[in-house]
């Protein structure tokens, strides 16, 4: 199909010079977030003058406009296409910002699910995030008028948006994630977003794509770390919350409000249930959007998976027996052991960073930290246990409470990638969202699996584009009758080309209704041109441009010729003659050689009187050709005389050539001068011999 080399650079994309291949045969990827980075997702790809933009985040370690990608770095209105993989802040986040306050005017397409649960999410991240109005970037009215431009795609549904076709697979990680294929001519980019091949309580596992995309872009958030067993995760997880309420402690657990939370809230109302000694332990989930959440979790229960399926027959898994909601902190009685689940998972803030610092100083209470935490935020700084701690108000404090970092994170591991990328066999591979020594060592990894397999493997930086050279054959597929029959190697095939975006179909012009919007019509034009002299003058012109000047078939009652088996010409009266024609390319260019020669006939003098036919032999023609030839030859390279049976010999600087006035054959030392000579002769037997049919 197509061959590319990857060449990692650090100047601007389109600065370095294309080598090996057409400026159209270029792509560029460019990471404008989570590049040697976890966080502000957001991956830029130009080919082929085509523009898609993977993701669109916040990085959760930072506020105002230094958490966006660098979108300062691309030029927005040039979008032809915006995916969305999942609704995590770190992929979506940004997206009121860049729908409602840049250039932006393409198409953004998510999954329905996705869709749901941004408009819930980002409305609490509005509401939770303490900054100054200055720093906000968007409104709650900002959200509202993105949603309205949020197209929803299905699993497995194929869509074009200006020759960019694009279709998305389950990738397991939270309710909805996809990843997305994208097909620009024939070369085909997976993006992988966050995913996971593991099957929890309540997710399907990431699907594999049923063929081998030319570049895979995909995570690297675990390098080469490998998960534990889910259900040794799960055991750790519970003795630990029994251990801690049992002596007395309270637990606090932060997470995203959705996504790992309704994971973990299975885990503890099964365990609950399972332990009548806890039932007088309340477990709260502590989020503003704990029943909006479940609300659309429930909407969506066919998307999860089989197990979470079945049980919903008999009676509502979401429906929790042993779990409480808590809108805020005012409401919360704060009295005995207890567990809270809080968002946010980074404890930047909102009622996850209240519950903490208000319990941090006592040693009988746990912080559970239960997936991936990225750098900067106060939970990554916690799981080294340090001494002390900043709290909100910025005063220190000490840190005595236990915290235990048991990942239930839904990104593959090390052997999920590497069995998925096996599978797989993309011959480039571009790594994103991780961090640098994550990255790095997991390059390294497998750079040594897929050595001797010509496999390209890099990990750009923020802003640093990935250059890659695609030499691709345009492909045109036969459809319709004309597929009926497999011609033969040498035979050609003869029917209308049709363009759609970068596909290419050949079909009879009868099939043109059925395989495209298109129709086919067929116009006769008829016109009079005004000539008052004899038809055989007509007749006699015509013969000197058209090989092919015939009476037609049918005899006519009036003098009558068809040139070059297209144009019918009529001397219907005395004052002019109508010319008639079926309209196509072919046909308009020798209708309008015949209108232009009609109408200077007279404006030529003097009359010209036609010579009869018998008269003039095949011998004088050729003699009168022979003359035009030869005096032409010399008006161009001088020396030239004439030898018997119409040849010619040519001097030119000493070099000397031999050309069959006949067969336009050249006899020459010189390579130069014998194609100069041929390539002479060619057009001037065309300008001075009648067109034959064989050159339409």
């Amino acid at each position: 199909m197509a061959s590319a080399a990857v060449a990692p650079s650090g100047a601007p994309s389109g600065k370095r010079p294309a080598s090996g291949g057409r400026e159209g045969d270029q792509m560029v990827i460019t990471p404008l977030g989570a590049g040697s980075e976890v966080g502000r997702s957001c991956v830029h790809m130009t080919f082929k003058g085509r523009t898609v933009l993977f993701d669109c985040g916040i990085h959760p370690a930072y506020s105002g406009m230094a958490a966006l990608p660098y979108f300062d770095e691309i030029d927005p209105s040039t979008i032809d296409v915006l995916l969305v993989t999942h609704f995590h802040l770190d992929h979506a986040a940004s997206l009121p910002y860049f729908l409602e306050k840049t250039t932006f005017k393409g198409r953004v397409f998510m999954t329905h699910a996705t869709k749901a649960i941004y408009r819930l999410l980002l409305s609490d991240y509005v509401k939770v995030s303490k900054v100054s109005v200055d720093d906000m970037l968007y409104d709650e009215n900002d959200i509202i008028r993105s949603m309205e431009k949020i197209e929803v795609i299905d699993f497995h549904q194929t869509v074009e948006v200006n020759g960019i076709r694009f279709w998305c697979y389950t990738a397991g990680h939270v309710l909805g994630a996809a990843m997305f294929m994208v097909d620009i001519a024939g070369v085909r980019i997976l993006y992988t977003g966050d995913y996971s091949r593991e099957e929890d309580r309540h997710l399907r596992a990431a699907e594999t794509p049923q063929f081998s995309p030319d570049i895979c872009i995909i995570e690297s958030t675990y390098g080469i770390q490998q998960h534990q067993p889910r259900v040794v995760r799960e055991r750790r997880f519970t003795e630990v919350i029994h251990s801690t309420v049992s002596q007395g402690g309270r637990v606090l657990i932060p997470a995203f409000a959705l996504g790992r939370a309704q994971e973990l809230l299975l885990i503890l109302d099964e365990y609950w249930s399972n332990h009548p000694e806890l039932h007088k332990i309340p477990i709260y989930y502590a989020s503003p959007l704990a029943k909006k959440c479940m609300a659309v979790y429930q909407t969506y229960i066919n998307s999860m998976n089989e197990r979470i399926r079945t049980q919903f027959a008999q009676s509502n898994p979401f429906h929790f027996k042993h779990i409480e909601s808590l809108s805020s902190i005012e409401n919360f009685h704060d009295v005995g052991p207890s567990v809270v689940m809080a968002s946010p998972s980074g404890l930047q803030s909102g009622l996850s960073r209240q519950l903490f610092d208000k319990w941090c100083q006592d040693k009988k209470n746990a912080c559970v930290i239960p997936g991936y935490v990225v750098e900067g935020t106060p939970a990554k700084a916690i799981i080294s246990e340090p001494r002390e701690v900043t709290l909100a108000n910025g005063l220190t404090a000490p840190l005595n409470m236990q915290v235990h970092y048991i990942s239930f994170s839904a990104h593959a591991d090390f052997p999920q990638t590497s069995t998925f990328l096996d599978e797989l066999r993309p011959p480039n591979i571009i790594l994103v969202h991780g961090e640098a020594n994550e990255m790095s060592r997991l390059k390294q990894k497998l750079i040594t699996q897929f050595d001797g397999t010509n496999t390209k493997i890099v990990s750009p930086k923020n802003c640093q584009s990935v250059e890659m050279y695609f030499s691709s054959e345009k492909m045109a597929k036969t459809v319709g009758r004309l597929a009926e029959k497999v011609p033969e190697v040498t035979e050609p095939v003869s029917g209308l080309l049709v363009k759609k975006g970068f596909t290419y179909q050949i079909m009879a012009p009868e099939d043109l209704r059925v395989y495209t919007q298109l129709s086919t019509a067929n116009i006769t034009q008829r016109v009079a041109v005004p000539y008052s002299g004899a038809f055989e003058v007509i007749k006699y012109r015509l013969k000197q441009i058209y090989e092919s000047v015939e009476s037609p078939a049918e005899e006519s009652d009036v003098p009558t010729l068809v040139v070059h088996e297209r144009v019918t010409v009529r001397l219907d009266s005395e004052s002019y003659v109508t010319m008639q024609w079926s309209s196509d390319p072919i046909s308009d260019m020798v209708s309008d050689s015949v209108v232009a020669m009609i109408l200077n006939i007279d404006r030529e003098g003097p009359k010209v009187v036609p010579v009869e036919e018998s008269v003039k032999t095949e011998e004088e023609t050729e003699r009168v050709a022979q003359k035009v030839v030869y005096s032409l030859m010399v008006s161009l390279f001088g020396d030239v005389k004439v030898a018997e049976e119409g040849k010619f010999v040519i001097s030119v600087d000493g070099n000397v050539a031999h050309l069959d006035g006949r067969s336009g054959d050249v006899e020459c030392e010189n390579a130069n001068l014998k194609e100069r000579i041929k390539t002479a002769f060619r057009r001037i037997e065309g300008a001075v011999r009648p067109i034959p049919l064989s050159a339409s």
